[in-house]
């Protein structure tokens, strides 16, 4: 099975000091992979750096599309990544408004990503977002509704499916469940799994939330200080972990 995304050595400063320093990591298609660590340990750092939401200091960055055409992600021009972003990508904000268009109703913006990339059938635009608004558990009904008539786990279904209507093979989400009750979190949880397993979408998750790593994700990443100090299948780090940090942050959480 081909490397969807591979980072090599990946890089990215500030002010001189390591937001993320000398990372490798490989994700295949249909793989979930979480990134875990302390606030300020650099992994939503390296999130934005894989997703070209920053400059990349060095490294290489390369993905696989569709056509298996490999892209070395940092020389892409930006009409380019624009393109990649709308097909092939998805990006899910920690905070759902700052993935929201907020005028808009639900309906159009699930609809709006279909219409980027050339869709413009007003009756089909809108069965798609119905569609979708019952594949992420919300109420087809309330369609023409603003984001916020909706509550904050709702605001985040709805991002999700505005992220996932174009059908992109790979997914990144900072701290998608940070912040919502533990009632709205268990489902949202459950919903990005099922999601994940029925679309075969590869997903890169940050997270500081280890019960999330452990129910959502086939591998995993520990960051400290700007590095991957440990890596491997999900239940073998957390069952047995092997770096000092990582002990301490499963002990923290998963008394060991």
């Amino acid at each position: 099975m081909n490397v969807l995304l591979k980072a090599s050595r990946l890089t990215k400063r500030y002010d001189g000091r390591g937001g993320c320093v000398d990372v490798d990591l490989d994700v295949y298609p249909g793989e979930v992979l979480c990134i875990v660590g302390e606030s300020g340990s650099g992994k939503s750092t390296l999130l934005n750096a894989l997703a070209l939401r920053s400059e990349i200091d060095s490294g290489t960055l390369t993905y696989t599309t569709r056509e298996e055409e490999s892209l070395d992600l940092l020389t892409l021009n930006e009409p380019r990544k624009r393109l990649l972003s709308r097909t092939e990508w998805g990006f899910v904000h920690q905070n759902a408004r700052d993935g929201l268009r907020r005028n808009v109703s639900a309906g159009a913006n699930i609809g709006e990503p279909l219409m980027a990339i050339g869709a413009r059938h007003y009756g089909k635009l809108r069965e798609t977002a119905s569609d979708w608004m019952g594949r992420v558990e919300l109420d087809a009904s309330r369609i023409d509704e603003l984001p916020s008539a909706f509550s904050g786990g709702m605001q985040q279904r709805l991002q999700i499916a505005r992220n996932l209507v174009t059908g992109p093979r790979l997914v990144f989400m900072d701290e998608p469940t940070a912040g919502l009750d533990v009632s709205v979190q268990a489902r949202l949880l459950d919903l990005l799994r099922t999601l994940t397993s029925k679309l075969h979408l590869a997903a890169v998750i940050v997270t500081h939330d280890i019960g999330v790593a452990r129910l959502l994700a086939h591998r995993l990443m520990v960051m400290k200080d700007g590095r991957v100090v440990e890596s491997g299948l999900t239940d073998q780090v957390l069952d047995d972990p092997q770096h000092p940090y990582t002990q301490t942050l499963v002990a923290s959480v998963l008394p060991v």
